[in-house]
């Protein structure tokens, strides 16, 4: 497992740390993992899966074909990310009926557009895992 994982280091351009510090799991514990002292518990094999886009069995076996499929999202998901967005934006906005602080600072327009970019980028990720996660079909049998 081990190994995949430098390997999926070495694609993604990351370190252990950055890993360590996304997902919560310890640094030390990666290094219990290379030494055999310690094998990954689900958990925190499900945690590494995640942040990298593949599957726990990619993770344990390394085979192709075992990353997560990524959803496709149609219009109607479009629309409700923009209508979860627009809520949200105007729950941030409207919250205190002044500027958004940050710092002591308010936000100018431009920082509220990152937010909101920020904002809907979340949106977009979470519709696509859940899409996935609960698809309606995966559990049909082929006939």
């Amino acid at each position: 497992m081990y190994e995949i994982f430098v390997k999926l280091l070495d694609e993604r351009g990351v370190t252990a740390y950055k890993v360590s510090k996304a997902t919560g799991i310890a640094g030390s514990t990666f290094t219990d993992w290379k030494t055999g002292r310690s094998t990954p518990k689900q958990d925190k094999l499900q945690k590494i899966a995640d942040y990298f886009g593949v599957s726990i069995e990619y993770l344990m076996t390394g085979v192709e074909g075992s990353t997560k499929e990524e959803a496709e999202l149609n219009s109607r998901d479009k629309r409700d990310i923009a209508k979860d967005l627009d809520r949200i934006m105007n729950e941030i906005r409207n919250e205190e009926g002044g500027p958004l602080f940050y710092n002591g600072q308010p936000l100018d327009p431009e920082d509220m557009i990152f937010l909101s970019k920020a904002i809907e980028a979340a949106l977009t990720d979470a519709k696509k895992k859940n899409k996935v996660t609960f698809n309606p079909n995966k559990n049909k049998t082929k006939k």
